[in-house]
């Protein structure tokens, strides 16, 4: 399991990240118009995961801009911002911040993509919600960066996860 902290308390996930090299695994997630998707929508594009708490709050918020901002410049690549929020308040946050260049997806109906990658809390006050982890994948669905921020107060290193694609 990670040992991670919110704002500087300890908490902790499941188990530990998928292992860079290995093939990511599959997930079926519901997008902001209710559909379903799944990693083989994105096939053959690097993708981001960018993985969060809940777009309520003011650093999954700021990750959410700052993946948008950079994906325009990106070429064959897609960034999937994935919480437990409802698909709802996550099509509003995107309206209201007008956020084009990023796909919100929800593990609201199952939480099988936190339990499957190994990131759900397990306790404290967010417990069953995602910590804070990127992901990158090539375009053949493996796994060539990933990030468990330590502090879900923290952004993540943007630097590292654009430089790994």
């Amino acid at each position: 399991m990670a040992n991670i902290t919110l704002k500087g308390n300890a908490i902790n996930t499941i188990g530990n990240l998928p292992k860079v090299g290995t093939k990511a695994p599959n997930f079926t997630l519901t997008a902001v118009d209710l559909s379903q998707k799944s990693l083989a929508d994105f096939s053959g594009k690097n993708i981001i995961l960018n993985i969060f708490p809940s777009v309520d709050t003011g650093t999954c918020a700021m990750s959410v801009r700052e993946f948008n901002k950079n994906a325009s410049e990106l070429k064959n690549t897609v960034v999937l911002c994935i919480s437990k929020d409802l698909p709802f308040a996550q099509a509003r946050f995107c309206a209201a911040e007008d956020l084009d260049n990023v796909i919100m997806l929800s593990d609201f109906t199952t939480g099988s993509f936190g339990k499957d990658y190994e990131l759900q809390i397990t306790n404290g006050p967010l417990a069953h919600l995602h910590s804070r982890v990127i992901v990158i994948l090539d375009e053949n669905g493996t796994i060539k960066y990933t990030e468990q921020v330590s502090e879900i107060a923290d952004e993540p290193n943007y630097l590292a996860a654009l430089k790994a694609i």
